[in-house]
């Protein structure tokens, strides 16, 4: 779904108006009025300490916490001759979100005085903005507006799943090429030509620019102990209206669902975090959209990505279609992304539409195993995490389609 299909942003339509507070295609003007300038370098030397009290996590995928990023950025910068170098990741590869798109269209100088305040606390002298192209348009322009963003360098990210991790993303600032890379050290250590790297996705630093703003405790003021601040969320699939939405940490996924318009009650199930997600059941609906609140099903906010799926849809074929995606986005680069994620894809293909093999479950379950953990980077392992899901929560549909059914002829 393209962003231009998706209903506008609803800032507050589950309470909250933080990161689109100041409107639609905010511009300088708009921007001022509502945040006021960040003063970037008298905000430096208190925002490590800032960050840690806030709890904001990356919302990027893997929900690091900021301030160990950072931390960790500025002890390496400390090492004779280091010139730390901090990205915005705004990519966004995952098919299903367009939370970062929105961000860079109607925030993004809030995204820049995120970049800007993490490049002081850190003492970086370069500072890089990675976005597809339509986001890079309403970045530049914002640059536009103001003298202290002229050091900031824009890189356009290719349409590919994998160019938003992390080492892709540095490797195509780098080499001009968005394939991840076997990294062995973090890139808070050794990243962007070998210099202490901080990478951030692009709402992360728009967080931190508020942190920087309005200090820890109000940041905390809005969601949960354990899940502070807000987040943005794309809502998609079976709702009446897909969109993008800001919600406070820690709010129950049916209560997110239901203010995109979906009847919870006619659900099967619903893919939380992306395709390196996992899929959730209709009864546990009523989980918080926190780390903590999904950590008993085996997910994470991820991407920050909701994909409702109705009961008159077979997760089967559901999964079979994101397995396939997910299989030709790969860098084939190592033997789980060229060989296995095909098989894995073939297999789940052959479960969905064409096989009354009892055994595909099995060996769908064997070629998981076979990619977890193994490949070059990540991209095997999100895979693999989002199909144990899907074995797990379309059990009783694996069962039928092995023997040449489907449940959804009964619903």
């Amino acid at each position: 779904m393209t962003v231009e299909a998706m209903v506008e942003p609803e800032s507050g339509a589950i309470g909250v108006d933080r990161l689109l507070a100041a409107g639609p295609d905010a511009r300088w003007a708009q921007h001022a009025t509502r945040f006021g300038a960040l003063d970037a370098a008298a905000a430096a030397p208190t925002l490590l300490a800032e960050l840690e009290a806030s709890g904001l996590g990356g919302r990027g995928g893997a929900g690091f916490a900021a301030w160990r990023k950072l931390a960790a950025t500025l002890e390496a910068g400390r090492r004779p001759g280091a010139r730390p170098v901090v990205i915005a990741n705004g990519s966004e590869g995952e098919p299903l979100s367009h939370k970062d798109a929105t961000l860079l269209r109607h925030a993004p100088h809030l995204v820049i005085d995120g970049l800007l305040a993490a490049a002081a606390a850190v003492g970086a002298s370069d500072a890089y903005l990675y976005a597809a192209e339509p986001g890079l348009e309403a970045v530049r322009a914002a640059a536009a507006e103001r003298a202290d963003a002229a050091r900031i360098r824009f890189v356009a990210a290719p349409d590919a799943f994998i160019a938003g991790q992390a080492t892709a993303v540095v490797n195509a600032i780098e080499n001009g090429v968005a394939l991840p890379r076997d990294h062995t050290r973090r890139l808070s250590e050794s990243g962007l030509r070998g210099r202490p790297t901080l990478l951030h996705n692009v709402e992360t630093l728009a967080q931190l620019a508020l942190v920087a703003r309005y200090g820890a405790a109000w940041f905390r003021a809005v969601g949960t102990a354990d899940d502070p601040g807000t987040r943005l969320v794309t809502i998609a699939g079976d709702v009446a209206l897909p969109q993008v939405l800001e919600v406070a940490g820690g709010t129950r996924i049916a209560e997110v669902l239901r203010a995109a318009g979906a009847d919870t009650s006619r659900l099967a199930a619903v893919l939380v975090g992306g395709y390196h997600g996992a899929w959730l059941p209709a009864d546990a609906l009523d989980a918080p959209l926190s780390p903590a609140g999904l950590a008993p099903f085996g997910a994470h906010p991820g991407a920050g990505v909701l994909l409702a799926l109705d009961r008159t849809r077979c997760g089967v074929e559901a999964t079979a279609g994101i397995v396939s995606y997910l299989a030709a986005q790969s860098a084939r680069q190592c033997g789980p992304c060229r060989f296995g994620l095909p098989a894995l894809a073939e297999t789940w293909n052959r479960l969905a539409y064409a096989s009354h093999d009892s055994g595909l479950a099995a060996r769908a379950w064997e070629l998981t195993d076979t990619v977890d953990g193994r490949g070059a980077c990540a991209h095997p392992d999100g895979t693999a995490r989002m199909v144990r899901s899907a074995q797990r929560v379309f059990a009783d549909d694996l069962r039928l389609h092995a023997h040449g059914g489907c449940a959804r002829a009964a619903r």
